[in-house]
């Protein structure tokens, strides 16, 4: 057991729960980071029924479009649990349209909360990996980014922006003893790819070669993977999690 500290933001969505879950049963301390639009009983909610279940998670907010906002969520999670010994930029949202009926609130909404937010969270933790000279920074990323998605260049545009980040800082901390990689998913069955209509969500299989939506845990099983101490050779890469829907 590592008893290292893991904090996720957007850690009490669908796929962010499965990664601390699957982070805590590796023996890390997590900390899930959480805005839900400033709705802390939420929050609350979530991490009680996370603890009848056995998991004993930290939670903490903070709004990662604002650096201070971040610092601030870190600050918690470092005073609480420890050092950040991992940390998984998993925070996102979509705003979707074509570009020619995208307004500048749609386009800015998107790159603060999936672009702007790496930065804001990685730039406060990554001195003190450093110092430690152990770290581990995953961005979890999309398919999207590496294909393109109709309606989506705001998301498509931050989140291929995400790995770009990556492959810089990468080889900025590679003799640090930090790490730093990408996940990109897929389609996940989450709640809500699985509230689409089932025939919209159909046609989305049709064209998986494993012939199902991905799972929540197989994301994090991908997570877990290179934040354990085993992968400190795997640095800069992007690991598709998407079922053989995008091949390159």
């Amino acid at each position: 057991m590592s008893g290292r500290v893991a904090l996720v933001t957007g850690g009490t969505g669908g796929i962010g729960t499965a990664i601390c879950q699957r982070l805590a049963k590796e023996g890390y301390k997590v900390a899930a980071g959480y805005n839900s639009g400033g709705d802390h009983d939420k929050a609350k909610t979530w991490q009680s029924i996370q603890k009848e279940q056995g998991f004993d998670f930290d939670i903490s907010y903070g709004d990662v479009r604002d650096y201070a906002s971040c610092g601030e969520c870190i600050k918690h999670v470092e005073e609480t649990l420890g050092p950040i010994d991992i940390l998984v930029n998993n925070a996102g949202i979509t705003r979707d349209a074509t570009l020619k009926r995208m307004s500048e609130g749609q386009w800015t909404d998107v790159l603060s909360a999936n672009l702007d937010s790496v930065f804001n969270m990685t730039r406060q933790v990554v001195n003190g990996m450093i110092e430690r000279k152990f770290g581990r920074i995953i961005n979890v990323s999309s398919i999207n980014a590496q294909k393109g998605q109709l309606g989506q260049t705001n998301y498509s545009a931050a989140k291929a922006g995400m790995h770009g980040f990556t492959k810089a800082l990468s080889q900025e901390v590679a003799r640090k003893g930090v790490t730093v990689n990408t996940v990109s998913p897929g389609y996940i069955a989450t709640k809500m790819v699985m509230a689409v209509p089932e025939d919209v969500r159909e046609q989305i299989v049709s064209g998986i070669p494993v012939g199902r939506l991905g799972e929540p845990e197989e994301v994090a099983h991908a997570v877990a993977f290179l934040a354990a101490e085993s992968s400190g050779f795997i640095t800069g890469s992007n690991l598709s999690v998407n079922g053989g829907q995008h091949m390159f």
